[in-house]
């Protein structure tokens, strides 16, 4: 059995810096054997960030990859914070959030592109916890994407 670690190395991805709060809030807290992570948003390894409002400036597939590349950004803050993503146990809870058009009505196949990768990283049993997918009128910087997420620390 491959731990968190050797699964997201298997899957050749680079992460890219852990985001510094751009607000008054902590990036992650750990409250007894829970991790908390704040809202992260689509920071790419360059430090940049993907722009755009799905259904106008992103097609879907676009806007998963920003959902993906959020996972990412959460997964380099888990790294940065805790030392191993091997520290986690569990992912309870996804809160997804899109930047979309008012028309848009497929937020969770966006909020996939982190589910997937979270799943990919601690397995189907460990890596899907519960979640919500919703649309937003508008997100800060206007990433496409934000999401927050509740994990259980061993």
């Amino acid at each position: 059995m491959k731990t968190a670690e050797e699964n997201f190395a298997a899957l050749g991805l680079n992460l890219p810096p852990a985001p510094k709060p751009l607000g008054v809030y902590k990036p992650c807290l750990i409250d007894g054997k829970y991790l908390y992570v704040s809202g992260h948003g689509t920071v790419q390894e360059d430090g940049s960030l993907i722009i755009g409002r799905v259904g106008k400036d992103l097609t879907m597939e676009e806007g998963k990859l920003a959902a993906r590349q959020v996972g990412l950004a959460i997964l380099a803050t888990i790294k940065a914070n805790i030392g191993s993503l091997d520290k986690i146990k569990r992912v309870i809870k996804v809160l997804g959030m899109v930047n979309c058009t008012p028309d848009f009505e497929r937020h969770p196949f966006i909020i996939n592109g982190c589910s997937e990768l979270f799943a990919k990283v601690w397995g189907d049993e460990n890596g899907i916890g519960v979640r919500s997918a919703v649309g937003m009128g508008s997100l800060p910087d206007n990433i496409p994407v934000e999401i927050e997420a509740l994990f259980e620390l061993y």
